[in-house]
């Protein structure tokens, strides 16, 4: 087979996927660009060229700029604290104990529940009056309170349905690349007399680092693409205390009926999330890998 035919047999084998790459992810997002620089067409009146608009829109938009806050916010919340503990639950579990299939399976549980039926259980954890958070502060004499009606515990309490649920989700990463590492790495370390502490300080930490990059990657991608959570227990509120970006363009396009301005702010979402990509791929990638 020459050079020239196993070129073409490659990217004929590559075309299934490049057609529907295309056509889900990089179509959608060119049309979505095109689309926000008309108006919203209305049932009388078609929609029209209006250029920059909805973008000079979006930066007088206080709703915007809101969400975007409490975006950044929910991010800095439960990213690091959701690594940090899926790490320690994946250092547990990797460990020789009693019952650690069903400790993983534990932790491993919130992570294949649907995410509404999360946010129904944790919206009953919270209820006022009778639910399981108040009749544990009740019990040691705290006064009660509506955590997801108050402005100040609203999105800490979205950040902790979070955690809850991604932490699991991480530690599979974590777990998976604790069990590739050679045991060689323990015995040399032992033999040198490193303390538990300088091992994972000075070894483990360092060749998990290429996990931790694509967890952060996911990390931040879920953090920036949550919608179920907050439609179903706070609907943004109180006084959009809880409003997110991606909560703001599906209450924006599919309540407002307002599809352009939606995909403006859907733009600014995915340029977020590519920044993301590209911050990894040449930037952090570099950092990470040691061969």
């Amino acid at each position: 087979m020459t050079r020239t035919t196993q070129w073409v047999y490659g990217w004929l084998m590559l075309l299934p996927a490049l057609f529907l790459l295309a056509l889900f992810t990089h179509y959608p997002a060119v049309a979505n660009l095109w689309h926000s620089f008309f108006s919203t067409p209305r049932a009388s009146r078609p929609a029209v060229f209006i250029g920059l608009d909805n973008y000079r829109t979006l930066v007088d938009d206080p709703i915007f700029w809101q969400s975007l806050i409490n975006n950044l916010w929910y991010a800095l919340g439960t990213i690091p604290l959701s690594i940090v503990i899926a790490l320690a639950m994946a250092l547990w579990v990797n460990g020789r104990l009693a019952g650690r299939g069903l400790l993983r399976l534990a932790y491993f549980t919130p992570t294949v529940l649907p995410m509404i039926a999360v946010a129904n259980i944790w919206l009953f954890f919270f209820t006022p009056e009778y639910g399981l958070l108040e009749q544990l502060t009740r019990s040691f004499g705290f006064a009660t309170h509506n955590w997801l009606g108050s402005k100040s515990t609203a999105l800490p309490a979205l950040m902790i349905v979070t955690v809850w649920k991604e932490a699991g989700f991480f530690m599979i990463f974590y777990l998976a690349a604790l069990q590739s590492m050679s045991p060689h790495l323990a015995e040399a370390a032992a033999i040198e007399g490193a303390s538990r502490w300088h091992f994972f300080r000075r070894v483990t930490l360092p060749l998990l680092m290429p996990t931790t990059l694509f967890v952060l990657v996911n990390a931040v991608i879920n953090a920036f693409r949550l919608v179920d959570h907050v439609v179903v227990m706070t609907r943004g509120g109180p006084d959009n205390a809880t409003s997110l970006l991606l909560f703001y363009v599906f209450e924006t396009g599919f309540r407002f009926w307002d599809s352009s301005y939606a995909a403006t702010l859907t733009m600014v979402l995915l340029a977020i999330l590519a920044t993301t990509a590209l911050l990894q791929f040449f930037v952090l990638d570099r950092r990470v890998h040691y061969q």
